[in-house]
């Protein structure tokens, strides 16, 4: 029996939960960038053991140029321990990745030695992007130690016991290994009872700043608590933009605390990036960009704006222990003019102009927009219907994104030179997400999620099933089986074309009047923007 317990032990020792790139999601690590003119997405797989390799995907879309990117790692976190944190800031392994002009999936392997915070240094030839995570040690809480601990003791007093009853032959000398016996087990089972009851430690790297030694020992470092663990808001500064219209430009962009004014550099990664970053021109185009961190709190993205004018500037992230924020810039951007180009400024885009419910053709591809007359206080699901078959691809985690402002005044809203203004001075700016996505493309019935009317960020989280189109008809939408992760999986990828063709939006528009409405997919490996126009009515009102 002793030599069971003492088996069956060993292997609950040795037998830990492997150590991941993203222990907050317990999967794969997923962040887009704007590098440079290339928009890509980065996938950093789950590290499966220590030391070993951290696989690196490396997507890129319809438009991306070849080239070579070089990637490193590089240890960041502190330590008590002088020799441990000696490494820290110093490249450990690099590799080249060789991108083709075809868009697709670029892989490379690098080499992680030890469990702690850690940045994949990207390197395009002219700027160098810095992308935060980390790699958690295999943890053995104080419950599990006082288990393993009075099952061992069990076992070994269980062979004294034994002992004493075959060569001392008195009863009661075997009382005592006896009792201790039973003692060790009381202590094994009662910690085993109350382990489910007890607080886990805040997890580094998701609700407290990660370092060495709270990685590899949280339960040392720093006590079960269970407070919420909350931060003040951030603040967004833009800098200096010197680009004329049509010039390439760099924008720069510093996120501090609001309380200590210092760098805020515990941006967590969100919805598929560290920064979302929204740019509305005068022309009514959209930009989601997402900028790269070049050191703590400071961010850059490269921008090419057509039109001379005013465009307004948002940004969506999250921090460690502060939730997400979505902070508007007080100033925005003025472009001048560029130098004379014959025809003067170029003409928007026939597409980009904003129509209401219906069908359009966006890059080629046929867009139906299905909603019923929105009213102001009333949940309204919009559904979009992108081309025909289910080949939707997930981008930043979702199957498509919904990019709200207003109310705006009907000639704002319709201007082709003006709405980069009036997106800056809008009362409501929102950001919401289909996360529909059933893998064998079609729906099933089912029910409605309640809308998220609580703040600037709007996620539906389940499957949208019904819309009213334009036309009278129904629509339906796919459930998210297909896209959220079970029992510790990664979600789908970009390289996963299942899903679709709807996607459904829930949202409730706060005030009546007018909206620019973009709703954001990706197909072919090319991500749609495709601008709207809504009406909204009054609560009561005429429709």
């Amino acid at each position: 029996m002793a030599a069971a317990v003492l088996c069956v032990l060993g292997l609950s020792v040795t037998a830990g939960s492997p150590a991941r790139a993203d222990s907050t999601t317990g999967g794969d690590l997923q962040v887009a960038q704007t590098l440079g003119d290339r928009d890509l997405t980065f996938i950093l797989r789950r590290v499966t053991g220590l030391p070993g390799p951290l696989h690196v995907d490396v997507l890129t879309h319809r438009g991306t140029a070849a080239g070579t990117l070089r990637l490193g790692t590089v240890p960041t976190g502190a330590s008590a321990d002088r020799a441990e944190g000696s490494s820290a800031g110093t490249t450990t392994s690099s590799v080249p990745v060789e991108l083709g002009g075809t868009p697709g999936s670029y892989s490379a392997a690098l080499d992680i030695d030890r469990a702690g915070p850690w940045e994949l240094v990207v390197d395009d030839g002219s700027r160098t992007a810095r992308i935060p995570f980390m790699v958690p040690g295999q943890v053995t809480s104080p419950p599990e130690l006082a288990v393993f601990g009075g099952f061992v003791t069990a076992g070994v007093l269980m062979l004294a016991t034994l002992f004493v009853a075959v060569r001392v032959r008195r009863g009661g000398w075997v009382l005592l290994p006896a009792g201790g016996v039973v003692a060790a087990l009381a202590v094994a089972v009662t910690a085993a009872l109350l382990s489910t009851s007890l607080p886990l430690p805040p997890e580094p790297g998701g609700q407290v700043d990660a370092t060495n030694d709270n990685v590899t020992d949280p339960y040392s470092v720093v006590r079960p608590v269970t407070n919420d663990y909350s931060r003040p808001p951030a603040s967004l500064e833009l800098g200096s933009y010197t680009a004329r219209a049509a010039e390439r430009g760099t924008l720069r962009l510093s996120v501090t605390d609001g309380s200590t004014g210092l760098p805020a550099d515990d941006l967590v990664v969100h919805d598929g990036a560290l920064m979302h970053l929204l740019v509305i021109g005068p022309t009514g185009e959209l930009w989601h960009l997402h900028p790269v961190r070049t050191a703590p709190g400071s961010y850059e993205v490269q921008l090419r704006l057509p039109a001379a004018g005013h465009y307004a500037v948002s940004a969506e992230f999250a921090r460690r222990g502060g939730g997400v924020q979505q902070v508007r810039s007080a100033t925005g951007l003025t472009v001048a003019d560029g130098p004379a180009r014959g025809g003067g400024a170029p003409a928007p885009r026939a597409e980009l102009a904003p129509r209401g419910p219906g069908t359009r053709t966006i890059d080629g591809v046929s867009v139906r927009l299905s909603a019923p007359s929105p009213t102001a206080g009333e949940a309204t699901t919009l559904t979009a219907r992108v081309g025909d078959t289910p080949t939707l691809q997930p981008w930043l985690g979702m199957v498509g994104h919904m990019i709200v402002v207003g109310p705006l005044d009907r000639a704002d809203a319709t201007s082709p030179t003006r709405m980069g203004r009036a997106a800056q001075g809008a009362p409501v700016w929102a950001h919401g997400h289909s996360m529909g996505g059933d893998m064998s493309g079609h729906s099933a019935p089912g029910g409605h999620s309640a809308p998220d009317t609580g703040g600037a960020t709007a996620h539906d989280m389940a499957g949208m099933r019904h819309g009213t189109h334009a036309d009278g008809g129904e629509a339906e939408a796919s459930s998210m089986s297909g896209l959220m992760p079970l029992n510790g999986d990664s979600p789908a990828d970009e390289t996963v074309a299942a899903y679709g063709p709807d996607a459904s939006f829930v949202y409730t528009f706060s005030r009546p009047g007018y909206y620019r409405v973009w709703i954001q997919a990706e197909r072919d490996s090319a991500i749609l923007t495709i601008p709207y126009l809504l009406r909204v009515s009054p609560a009561g009102g005429a429709k």
